[in-house]
């Protein structure tokens, strides 16, 4: 599979599934693991979240993450591996770019001052298809292997 056809599995696999388990790192160096709804624009992945988390204070130790993504029920069969740096932001536009009414259970609304983005940028993406397809994504080039 080429680089392009890569990036478009990619993106169709993170339109399928709409959650997905994030993984940080706490204190003592013990991962943790969550579930957390995804929102993605192309391969710009954004997780919501609530600045009072225990995730915010692990990402200010260590900003390095991982996001597992598929075979789920409901979602596609595709799998996605994610490793990830995340910045935390409250920057206005893509709080009101990631809103939607899903995050009222949660927040006051897209203004909601305890309302943060986790914003990811994946230093890698290994795409494991539904019919065994196999690629891993890098930001400076895709490498196709199987």
């Amino acid at each position: 599979m080429d680089s392009n056809e890569l990036e478009q599995n990619i993106i169709k696999a993170l339109d399928d599934n709409k959650f997905g388990s994030f993984g940080t790192i706490e204190a003592g160096n013990k991962p943790k693991v969550r579930y957390m709804a995804v929102f993605h624009d192309g391969l710009s992945i954004y997780l919501a979240t609530n600045r009072k988390t225990h995730k915010i204070e692990e990402l200010k130790d260590n900003p390095h993450a991982f996001l597992l993504l598929g075979y789920e029920k409901g979602g596609g069969k595709d799998v996605l591996e994610i490793e990830a740096t995340v910045a935390v932001t409250k920057d206005e536009g893509l709080r009101a770019k990631v809103w939607n009414k899903s995050l009222e259970q949660w927040f006051k609304g897209p203004d909601d001052p305890d309302y943060v983005i986790l914003e990811l940028a994946p230093a890698r993406i290994e795409y494991v298809g539904k019919n065994e397809e196999h690629g891993v994504w890098q930001p400076t080039a895709a490498v196709n292997g199987k």
